[in-house]
């Protein structure tokens, strides 16, 4: 960003967007794949994201290339990110979220294991998943802080092997590791067209998921009402009907869009967003944001103050909560009793207060509270993600 000019997200997947991102919000989502040395790399495509001029003589696909030819061009080491002072402060001590999407390769590539080597597939995602849970412990990450999840039927399988001791989910529907985005989408559809969203909290359930990654179609008005089934939403009989099904279910919902993101979190959702913009502080649908409803919660009596506020004076009530608001962190017992009693009533979770509280003592909020999170750290960013001097 130039100095006095607009505020510009790094690009995705970097450090600069992902300690922003940590800033921000309650959490980081971002990607990882295995190289062709068994290393990890922070980056979302399946080719490497950099102009044609970089890629001459090269291989076609990220897994064929070794770690420091993808370091060299500008790409995250998962280790380096793990080892940044900012990364360590927030997701370490501070009780950040991260979210660890591990990308699957093309079937066609290397290490791709073609398009029906399903043990292969399984073996794959659970080697990466494997190799960043001992980072991660490394570190000394709390395991509450961490999910890893993946667009691959065999998620079960790969936590298994993996034999991993943190939270993990299947991101369903499923979207294969090849195509380009209007062939995935058609795909994806008529998945989404069969599965209602009482449903898909079932199979994540019946996995052994720990969160439910969903769609935010299930709840836009242009769409809530395609799959079969009861429709759900975010306010009024529908927000019932979406309370009741998913019983506390940790739910994080992608992409949310700043005009939905005050109901999504006022339903007891998570929200995956694009949109880090400090200046970003009033939103679409008419409220002040409150970028940390997980590491600094509010109370409903606070949530109200804000709801109440109008747009002229939104800063001002904003930084009042945020001069007086604890982080769960500094909680004493009373507030996050509190907290927890408000949460589990107008959200039906299915634990008990006690059982809440016990389980998450420390600085990490209930994994069923909702959260802000930055889809691979401050947004989207467009391709190539990185533009490198030409040697």
């Amino acid at each position: 960003m130039k100095k006095g000019g607009p505020w510009k997200p790094a690009p995705e997947n970097t450090l600069e967007s992902l300690q922003h991102a940590f800033s921000m919000f309650d959490g980081v989502e971002f990607d990882i794949r295995l190289t062709a040395d068994d290393q990890l790399v922070v980056h979302h495509d399946r080719t490497v994201s950099v102009p044609e001029e970089h890629l001459k003589g090269h291989p076609t696909w990220l897994e064929e290339w070794t770690l420091d030819d993808l370091t060299g061009l500008g790409f995250l080491g998962f280790d380096d990110f793990l080892d940044d002072r900012e990364v360590l402060k927030a997701w370490r001590d501070g009780g950040s979220m991260g979210c660890v999407e591990i990308k699957r390769p093309h079937p066609k590539s290397a290490q791709g294991g073609g398009f029906f080597g399903r043990d292969h597939h399984n073996r794959h995602i659970a080697k990466a998943m494997r190799l960043a849970e001992e980072a991660l412990d490394e570190r000394a990450i709390p395991r509450e802080n961490t999910v890893f999840y993946a667009f691959h039927r065999g998620m079960p399988a790969s936590a298994r092997l993996s034999e991993t001791q943190r939270p993990w989910a299947a991101l369903i529907p499923y979207i294969p590791p090849y195509g380009n985005r209007t062939s995935q989408r058609l795909q994806v559809l008529p998945k989404f067209l069969t599965t209602s969203f009482a449903r898909l909290v079932n199979q994540h359930r019946g996995q052994g998921s720990a969160m439910l990654p969903c769609a935010v179609e299930y709840f836009q008005t242009s769409t809530k009402h395609l799959p079969l089934g009861r429709h759900v939403g975010l306010e009024g009989r529908a927000l019932q009907r979406l309370t009741k099904a998913r019983g506390g279910m940790p739910t994080y919902v992608w992409p949310t869009k700043p005009y939905i993101e005050h109901r999504v979190i006022r339903a007891g959702l998570s929200a995956l967003t694009d949109h880090a913009d400090p200046a970003l502080t009033w939103l679409p649908s008419g409220h002040a944001r409150w970028r940390q409803p997980g590491k600094r919660p509010l109370l409903e009596a606070e949530w109200q103050r804000l709801e109440d506020v109008e747009e002229e004076h939104h800063l001002r009530a904003v930084q009042e909560l945020e001069a007086s608001v604890p982080s769960w962190a500094d909680c004493d017992a009373s507030r996050r009793r509190a907290l927890v009693e408000e949460w589990r009533r107008r959200w039906k979770w299915r634990s008990s207060v006690k059982e809440t509280l016990d389980r998450f003592s420390g600085e990490t909020a209930p994994a069923s509270a909702p959260r802000m999170i930055g889809h691979r750290g401050s947004g989207k960013t467009p391709r190539p993600v990185l533009h490198p001097q030409s040697k």
